[in-house]
């Protein structure tokens, strides 16, 4: 098994340790401020000193003004790996000179082949340029001014907003398809698509947020707010993929996370992995859900009931025709629990404008 510590993981710890509101932030904009440079490494003690010499040895707590006033020396401070603790400042590093580096200037440099070697975390503040880069196993990320950073959350919320609604109308869509039984594959997919989209835009404003630190409360909030209808819609492909040996849900997930921008466009590549085919045209019947989504709507019920009506029932459409006697003879269903199931089921029928038909 590989101790590399995984760069995404070791990326947002990069993020949260330098993101305003923390002690290395205004360590770090002190340093800018009085117009010098610095190079940080955070990482294990024993590698770190490994590929070091020299400085003085501190084992001192963190503290902003500290590191400001070690700055001033040419050597690195190296830290603990959770940047709680100075152990050296002035330090010479030694990395690999036979690793690449595409950086022109002798600190960042450095800087990007520790980081490599040691599989650590470290930050370079330039002199010349007032920016800081955080450089975290092979990735490279410059921080971006706040008001820049501010401004890029904002346009992601709005774009997320503006997809939701397009969401949430093929959520309303297939709700009253789905009581009316007349679902097609094209409308079990565009939901799906309309979904993807909505969590890729999000997964791509979560980094924004923990660079904005204590300046993204607000917008994490409103985020949070944002994707609650999320993990209802996602249980469409719950509902809708194809049993196949060795397929299950987890599985269908991440093939469609493994997706390109562009293959997620394209609707036959859903519906393959759905098990449906390529081509959405040869799908001339209707097809019934198993009644995840439906269930979860409705009386907010737990999560093993609903496992236990879809297996006892099969699928939605039997679940609405059943009496009170059948759903009772469900394990973990009583007398009182039937009468509230089908009397949701029911609202819910109700408030999509339809009627019930035996």
């Amino acid at each position: 098994m590989s101790n590399i510590p995984d760069t995404d993981e070791l990326f947002k710890k990069a993020l949260q340790m330098v993101a305003p509101g923390s002690r290395i932030r205004e360590a770090l904009s002190a340093i800018i401020q009085s117009g010098m440079g610095a190079l940080l490494c955070f990482g294990e003690p024993r590698k770190l000193s490994q590929l070091s010499e020299g400085g003085v040895e501190l084992n001192e707590e963190l503290k902003p003004q500290l590191i400001y006033e070690l700055s001033k020396m040419d050597g690195a401070i190296i830290l603990n790996a959770d940047g709680t603790e100075i152990l050296y400042a002035n330090r010479f590093l030694k990395p690999n000179a036979k690793i690449p580096s595409d950086e022109t200037g002798t600190r960042h440099r450095v800087a990007q082949r520790m980081a490599q070697q040691a599989h650590c975390i470290v930050v370079a503040v330039s002199q010349r340029r007032s920016s800081v880069t955080i450089y975290v196993n092979d990735r490279k990320h410059v921080l971006a001014p706040l008001p820049t950073l501010l401004n890029r959350a904002m346009q992601s919320l709005q774009t997320i907003e503006r997809f939701l609604v397009t969401m949430n109308q093929s959520l309303q869509d297939l709700t009253l398809r789905e009581f009316q039984d007349v679902v097609t594959i094209y409308d079990v997919c565009r939901t799906i698509q309309r979904t993807q989209v909505v969590l890729r835009l999000a997964d791509e404003l979560h980094p924004i947020i923990l660079e904005l630190g204590t300046e993204g409360r607000l917008i994490q909030m409103q985020l949070k707010e944002l994707l609650i209808p999320l993990p209802e819609a996602e249980l469409v492909l719950k509902d809708y993929y194809r049993e196949r040996p060795g397929i299950d849900y987890n599985t269908l997930l991440e093939k469609l996370h493994t997706l390109t921008q562009d293959e997620l466009l394209d609707l036959s590549n859903i519906s393959q992995i759905l098990g449906y085919g390529s081509n959405l045209r040869s799908v001339d019947t209707y097809i019934t859900p198993r009644g995840y989504r439906i269930l979860t709507m409705t009386h907010r019920l737990p999560s093993t009931l609903i496992e236990n009506l879809v297996a006892k029932f099969g699928g939605i459409k039997q679940i609405l025709h059943a009496s009170k006697e059948d759903l009772m003879d469900v394990e973990g269903i009583g007398d009182v629990l039937a009468e509230r199931i089908r009397s949701s089921l029911n609202l819910l029928r109700s408030q999509m404008g339809l009627e019930f038909r035996r």
